[in-house]
Order: C-alpha cells, then structure tokens, then sequence
C-alpha cells in the first residue's frame, strides 16, 4: 500500500506526521520526496547505506545531420528545444527528458547527454525499516526526476509512506502517482483552508482517495470543520497544538516517543487509514 501524506501550504505538520507514523509502524518505507527542502533525516536516526546520484538527459543536436524543419521545437510543450535559422537553441533547465524531440526527428540528430540533478541518500533505520530523501542540486529547476527515481527504488515495499511536498506543483502530482490512500495536513485558519481547496481538487482530479489531518486545531477557527462536512471529506484526525512539541521537534525528536497524546493520535490515524496492519 502506498501512501501519501501532503498539504496545500508550509509548515503545516506534514514531515512531523510523516515521521511520527513512520516510527510508529512495526514495518514501513518513508520517502521524502520534498527534494528542494528535506527535513524528514533531521528526525530519523539509521545508517546512510547508499548515495545514488540522479541523473536526467538533455538534448544535444548534430548540426551536421539536422535541416532544421523545426519538428523537434513544435513537439516540445516546455520551450526547451527552439530552432533557429541556422542553429538550434537547447535549454537544459527547461527539459523535462521526456525523449520526445528525438523520437520526431527525421533525421535522427538529437541524442542525449546526462546531467546531474541530485542525490538520493538510502537509511536503514531498523532491520525491517528503510528511508530514503532526495535533495535536488542547487539550481536545477525541477525534482520530478528525483522523485521518480526515489518512487522506482521502492516500487516493491509492501508498505509505502510519501512525505510529499507542499502545494499542487508538478513535484507534488509527480509524489502522489500511484498512491493509494493521501493524508491532507491542514491547519484550521484562512490561509490554511484555501491552500488545503486546492489540494482536494487536485486528488479529486486525481481520483484519489483521500482524508484529512487538523493540526494545531485549538488555533485558528471552525471553517475548515464546516468545508468538510459540506465536502463529505473524512476528518481522520484533530492535534491540538502545543508549545512543548515545537520544543521536542526543535530538538530532532520524536513526538510519539515523549507525548502519550500524541502517540494516541497517530495510531487512531494509523488504524483509520490502514486498519490492522499497525502492530504497536
């Protein structure tokens, strides 16, 4: 089963809840799949077994056997490949190595070149427990790639949990593919349940089955509760907010390991979206 745990805006609890219900399952994977900023290793001790360094392909021309019909341009949605007059402009940032200029070329004058994007960090944290994170270099324009990749290294874990990235961008789309159940963390306030709209019309459009987390839900006020009981949304779970657990995350810790209250939580969450397959 795979699951994806993700939110319309920052700072909502979605790594906390990610890693807390990691550590709460007997046997799990945790993918952290928010490349541009990971956080989930802050809080999750093991041993670093393996770096893989992620690549993505880019198209080089051969001036020498392209005539400049312009196919390859037309073909590309994203910009990444224009033809001139006399030379064809090649944006590396922009390509989304989908091999698509090549397979229009009637003259087969587009081959590929790899580029670093990454690296993607393997941890055993305990025998039966593997946690992987991606962090994208610095200055690449997009993830995707990472996350296709983190998601293809763990096709085959029985259970899968995706700590997702915020928002509705194509990275998030990219991490929700294939999932079978999503956990919305959302926070009670304005800006919390507009981000939180858009994430339901994404897994709506998506078709995904999904629920939702009210965090720090003694904050802010009752609309997002009134949303979800006109939208006929699930409301898994509510977590009040407390000064001590930023203390013990401000730490590196884990809440289900200090917090009796906590813990409660997560396995009422554990229970709802996977039934019996929580053993703690």
């Amino acid at each position: 089963m795979k699951i994806a745990i993700l939110s319309g805006k920052g700072g909502t609890g979605k790594t906390t809840l990610s890693v807390n219900l990691f550590s709460y399952l007997e046997q799990a994977t945790l993918i952290d799949t928010d490349v541009e900023e990971p956080n989930s290793h802050l809080f999750l001790k093991g041993n670093l077994v393996k770096e893989e360094i992620v690549y993505k392909k880019y198209p080089l021309v051969d001036d020498d056997l392209c005539n400049y019909c312009g196919k390859c341009g037309d073909f590309c949605n994203f910009n990444a490949i224009i033809p001139a007059k006399k030379k064809i402009l090649v944006f590396q940032d922009l390509c989304h190595d989908c091999g698509g200029c090549a397979m229009v070329c009637p003259n087969e004058a587009i081959s590929y070149i790899d580029k670093e994007v990454g690296v993607i960090y393997h941890t055993q944290i305990k025998e039966n427990k593997l946690f992987l994170y991606g962090n994208l270099t610095v200055g690449e324009v997009s993830g995707v790639k990472i996350i296709e990749t983190l998601k293809e290294s763990t096709k085959n874990a029985e259970l899968l949990l995706i700590d997702s990235p915020p928002g509705t961008s194509c990275s998030t789309v990219a991490a929700i593919d294939g999932a079978d159940y999503c956990i919305i963390c959302a926070e009670p306030t304005p800006f919390g349940l507009s981000d939180m709209r858009m994430v339901v019309e994404l897994l709506r459009a998506e078709k995904r089955n999904f629920g939702v987390v009210v965090n720090k839900s003694n904050l802010g006020n009752d609309d997002i509760y009134h949303y979800l009981e006109e939208e006929k949304i699930e409301l898994l779970e509510k977590i009040k907010f407390d000064r001590e657990f930023a203390r013990i995350m401000a730490d590196g810790e884990l809440l289900i390991n200090y917090s009796k209250y906590f813990k409660e939580k997560i396995a009422n969450i554990a229970r709802k979206v996977l039934g019996d397959k929580d053993d703690q």
